[in-house]
């Protein structure tokens, strides 16, 4: 997959951000691709989809139980589960894992083509971001140089 981290920001000409700035922006950058992700992927899912989809999001344990039961029951010993595991470290019984990992499946069951689509709408966001850099950059400097003119507040 990919990762919002330094080497992100590098590619994407964003390597100068100051460094209090990369966790905030790296954060709205993950947001808007999420957005724009479950924006396109819902595109091609019924109702009926959405809704078990939404309710797995929703940790709803009882429908990741049945979900998973149908569909990996064996889940816990598959390499994805096992990877996901190691890369967050809660315990394999731990429901934000195990939500993760059904969420994870169940788009690989309903939207095979799901990692495509992350893929796309990750290149368009870069491609954006590229394009506007001189201004976000800019932008930043420019909020930076008002902090520093203005006095310190009285006390």
């Amino acid at each position: 997959m990919f990762q919002l981290d330094d080497k992100f920001l590098q590619d994407i000409g964003l390597g100068d951000l100051p460094e209090d700035q990369k966790k905030p922006f790296l954060q709205h950058i993950y947001s808007e691709l999420e957005l724009r992700v479950g924006t396109k992927l819902a595109d091609g899912l019924s109702d009926a989809q959405l809704e078990e989809f939404e309710q797995i999001i929703d940790r709803k344990e009882d429908k990741i139980q049945e979900w998973l039961a149908q569909y990996a029951p064996s889940y816990s010993q598959e390499p994805g589960f096992v990877k996901l595991q190691q890369a967050t470290k809660l315990p394999a019984n731990d429901v934000r894992l195990i939500s993760e990992y059904t969420a994870t499946k169940w788009l690989e069951v309903n939207r095979s083509d799901y990692r495509d689509v992350v893929a796309a709408v990750l290149a368009e966001l870069k491609q954006e971001i590229m394009s506007n850099k001189d201004a976000i950059l800019g932008g930043i400097q420019a909020a930076q140089a008002t902090e520093q003119q203005q006095p310190p507040a009285a006390a």
